[in-house]
């Protein structure tokens, strides 16, 4: 753990859990978002970057082992957790993580704060979370989590803390081994990565200017991974358009696509703008990048993140990736980055497991088709497209281009595993049928999966 969660002088909780739990109580009450949670409570309670980080890994930690904390609560309290009023879950889930995740903290440094949070939030029941959380630290966290096995899809579900149809989905994709390696890995902390802006500097001097240690990828020349806590909106460099906070096998789609100076490319989906910048930077900002997003909101947030890494050739457009496009000249190059169920990057959304559906992947699917659809019509030939997503889903990846290279004898699929621009930095990704999907218990990135495409001359 990164440090035991310090308290004020007086008994008030440590500022950190106070961030934290208010942070679980956003997510599961009122629908936020980790990160925007996260960034607000810090905001507001004024955390240094310490408290920052540890709040963070409590609340993550909690968010994403909440299955496992509710069967435990159930047992500890003898009762289900759905029955249990809001604040005083709340403050067991983030008590009874750190006892059975974290190390650091005395448990009655970890009690008396999970109480007090509950007294501060509800009206009664904290002597419920007192009692249940002494009777954890009686049993031992390591005693609890020994009664948990993987050896199934629906145990593994429990044990590492996802629905039991995203095991299931992984355990038929993957395999057993593979499957629990990766919900594993789910709930480890996930690496932090920037992508340099090389239109303002390289990754070796954007480095040398942070204040933690670093990492450089020689195989992804404008990747910079972080070996410490850092507040990247927060920082100077991000304020001088210096960097993009972006996974490694995030900026893989726009290596693969390859865009060249003074070429059109077309970027469906673009918000929030990452994959487009990178296109803009790789073309040296000669020619033109046209973004397409359909949310007014995302898409105005787009035109400032161009702004802001100076990035005058891209062009933004309010519009439907799902509708053709009406006339103009066709593209060089395409990317179809479509809206996808994220199963790649659950290490990364703590809250994104439990927001999804079984149903999501297959409705995605359709949305996604039409989406390469009119990125295919826009296409010149010789062209070259590429398609990505943050998934690890058969029917949003593999089987969806298959069918599409049925539907269109006019394009052919390209041997991404024969390309040295990526087989250099994830050595271990898989590739079938040229296809890549990096894992992230494997390749220690995100999980994407990317196909290479190229249309008829």
């Amino acid at each position: 753990m990164a440090g035991a969660a310090r308290a004020p002088s007086s008994n008030a909780p440590a500022p950190a859990r106070r961030c934290a739990y208010g942070v679980i109580r956003d997510v599961f009450e009122h629908g936020a978002r980790c990160e925007d949670a996260l960034r607000a409570r810090a905001r507001e309670l004024e955390l240094d970057e310490r408290d920052r980080a540890l709040a963070m890994r409590l609340s993550y930690g909690a968010v994403q082992r909440r299955a496992t904390l509710d069967h435990f609560i159930a047992r500890l309290a003898g009762r289900p957790a759905d029955r249990l009023d809001a604040p005083l879950l709340a403050a067991l889930r983030l008590g009874l993580h750190e006892q059975l995740y974290t190390s650091g903290a005395p448990d009655y440094a970890v009690v008396a704060d999970a109480v007090q949070l509950a007294k501060q939030s509800a009206r009664a029941g904290h002597g419920l979370v007192n009692a249940v959380l002494r009777r954890a630290a009686r049993e031992g966290g390591a005693a609890l989590l020994q009664e948990l096995s993987d050896d199934t899809p629906d145990r593994a579900a429990l044990m590492h803390s996802h629905p039991e149809w995203i095991a299931k989905l992984l355990w038929d994709e993957l395999g057993a081994e593979d499957a629990r390696a990766l919900m594993a890995a789910d709930n480890e902390a996930g690496e932090v990565a920037l992508r340099a802006n090389t239109l303002l500097l390289d990754a070796a001097s954007l480095a040398a200017s942070l204040p933690v240690p670093t990492r450089l990828d020689p195989s992804l020349p404008e990747a910079v991974v972080l070996d410490g806590p850092f507040d990247a909106h927060g920082s100077p460099q991000w304020e001088r358009g210096e960097f993009v906070a972006q996974s490694r096998a995030a900026m893989l789609p726009a290596r693969a696509l390859d865009p060249q100076p003074g070429e059109r490319v077309l970027d469906l989906c673009a918000a929030p703008g990452g994959k487009t910048t990178h296109l803009a930077a790789l073309m040296g900002g000669e020619g033109v990048v046209v973004a397409v997003e359909q949310d007014a909101v995302r898409a105005d947030g787009l035109v400032r993140t161009a702004e802001r890494l100076r990035a005058p050739a891209v062009s933004v457009e309010v519009a439907d990736a799902r509708v053709p496009r009406a006339g103009g000249a066709l593209f060089d190059r395409v990317l179809v980055d479509p809206p996808c169920s994220g199963l790649g990057t659950l290490q990364f959304r703590p809250d994104l497991r439990w927001r999804l559906t079984a149903e999501r992947p297959r409705q995605l699917a359709s949305q996604q088709a039409r989406i390469l659809a009119t990125g295919a019509d826009a296409l010149r030939p010789g062209g070259v497209l590429v398609y990505s997503t943050c998934t690890i889903s058969t029917i949003e990846n593999e089987r969806l281009i298959s069918a599409f290279i049925d539907s269109r004898r006019d394009f052919q699929i390209e041997d991404l595993a024969a390309a040295p621009l990526l087989t250099g930095p994830l050595p271990a990704a898989s590739a079938s049928r040229g296809f890549l999907q990096t894992l992230p218990h494997r390749d220690r990135t995100a999980g994407f999966f990317v196909a290479r495409l190229r249309r008829a001359a």
